[in-house]
């Protein structure tokens, strides 16, 4: 057999791939026996999907898709998206969550955003997610949606053209794509504006009916992404968006069964759980991001903060939820961040203790301000020895405070970010085969 062919029998090519590349498998732990690796190198079971590591890329809208209505390709992802998303696949992160997909046009949180609504598996939405799915697959990383819907915040530019403009104003009007007539929320008018002035469109009042089309939308959007291969959905429930404008008195003034008590206002997470494990397969994981507090406190000691995120944690078992992204803010500008380097890592960290305290054992991820590799070593395995003999080291700092770090903005500026914790770490890795010899390890 000439080298060539000896070549081409040992290398597989991965399937759903119209073209030659061999499968990948980056950042997986080369010897994954060894009792020294970090709990971050180690896998992550989760009902019937396995992560070769705890290192998930955050979902980050990079405002790319296709705008215009009248053309088959608006919301669809594209070769961006690929070359972005393929990118960190293969340089060896566990899971990769697409960026907040709308559940409905609407929905969107600018024209370019991406979107899952259109029927069938011959969109282009449904094509262009498969295409990115298969190459992810392709490099050993598993792949999640962040199914969501921009409520009041949607109809805005894309953040560079606002900053151009001098951030005079981030509204999308109809000579922009945008849709201001229908930017819609739990509750509606001029004092539901996100941001005062110009800044952002005044939302109308979804009916009750409309709740219910929202419900069945991510249902929906669940079933097309688990067709094209998905392997995770995540519901995004925070960032002021709008599951969390629901989830807030500040933005929920409603006086229907989804306004009200903390169980009205929770039932739109409760009632889109519910629907979308049903179109699921059972051993499909559901992730559910959350912001842990709207950090509304000083103003309003009704606003959602973190003992209400403590009490909707201790719900998840039931609903079906196996995973909690816990970032932060996002539903008021008003908001006054207790910002430290810790501070959404702290967050996280408070509600796993708590359901740990209550034996449940939804897992958690923390995201925000990650950059290290020592850092996320410690937010999920606690403090390692060598870093914990001063006798002020807390006993809360002794304890994991994550099952697995979310990394967004770091991954923008070091994409090799896993190659170069698993170095710091000394944790040997499998690399990708076409640009494994570029590193030492």
């Amino acid at each position: 057999m000439s080298d060539s062919a000896t070549f081409q029998s040992s290398v597989v090519q991965h399937a759903g791939i119209p073209y030659f590349t061999p499968s990948n498998n980056a950042g997986a732990t080369i010897d994954a026996g060894n009792p020294e690796t970090p709990t971050i190198f180690k896998s992550l079971q989760i009902r019937d999907v396995r992560l070769k590591n705890r290192i998930m890329v955050a979902p980050m809208c990079m405002y790319s898709a296709e705008s215009n209505p009248f053309l088959p390709y608006i919301g669809a992802l594209t070769d961006y998206h690929m070359a972005h998303l393929g990118h960190l696949a293969l340089k060896g992160v566990g899971l990769i969550i697409i960026e907040a997909t709308a559940v409905q046009e609407n929905g969107r949180i600018s024209p370019n955003d991406s979107g899952l609504w259109q029927n069938g598996t011959d969109s282009e939405q449904f094509k262009g997610l498969q295409r990115v799915v298969n190459f992810v697959h392709s490099q050993g990383a598993k792949v999640a949606i962040q199914l969501a819907h921009a409520g009041r915040k949607a109809s805005t530019i894309a953040p560079w053209l606002a900053k151009q403009a001098g951030k005079r104003s981030w509204r999308a009007d109809t000579s922009g794509r945008g849709w201001p007539a229908d930017v819609v929320g739990p509750s509606g008018g001029p004092e539901q504006i996100w941001a005062p002035g110009d800044g952002f469109w005044s939302p109308r009042e979804l009916s009750t009916a409309e709740v219910e089309e929202v419900i069945a939308a991510f249902a929906k959007s669940a079933s097309l992404a688990t067709a094209a291969g998905v392997d995770i959905i995540e519901i995004h429930g925070a960032h002021g968006y709008l599951i969390a404008q629901f989830l807030s008195p500040v933005t929920n003034h409603r006086t229907d069964r989804f306004g009200g008590s903390f169980e009205n206002r929770t039932r739109i997470i409760k009632e889109i759980s519910a629907h979308v494990r049903s179109v699921i397969p059972e051993g499909m994981p559901l992730f559910l991001r959350i912001s842990a507090t709207e950090w509304l406190e000083h103003l309003r000691p009704d606003s959602w903060d973190l003992s209400s995120s403590i009490r909707l944690a201790k719900t998840p078992p039931s609903l079906g939820i196996d995973f909690l992204d816990v970032s932060s803010g996002g539903n008021s500008k008003d908001q006054k961040i207790d910002m430290h380097n810790d501070y959404q890592v702290d967050l996280a960290g408070s509600i796993r203790r708590e359901l740990r305290a209550e034996g449940q054992n939804t897992l958690v991820g923390a995201v925000g301000l990650i950059t290290e590799a020592y850092q996320a070593r410690e937010i999920v395995q606690g403090a390692h020895n060598d870093e914990a003999t001063s006798a002020v080291a807390s006993d809360t700092r002794s304890h994991p405070k994550a099952d697995a770090v979310l990394l967004g903005r770091q991954f923008l500026r070091e994409p090799d970010w896993v190659f170069n914790a698993a170095a710091a770490l000394g944790v040997k890795i499998k690399l990708p085969l076409q640009i494994g010899r570029a590193f030492s390890m």
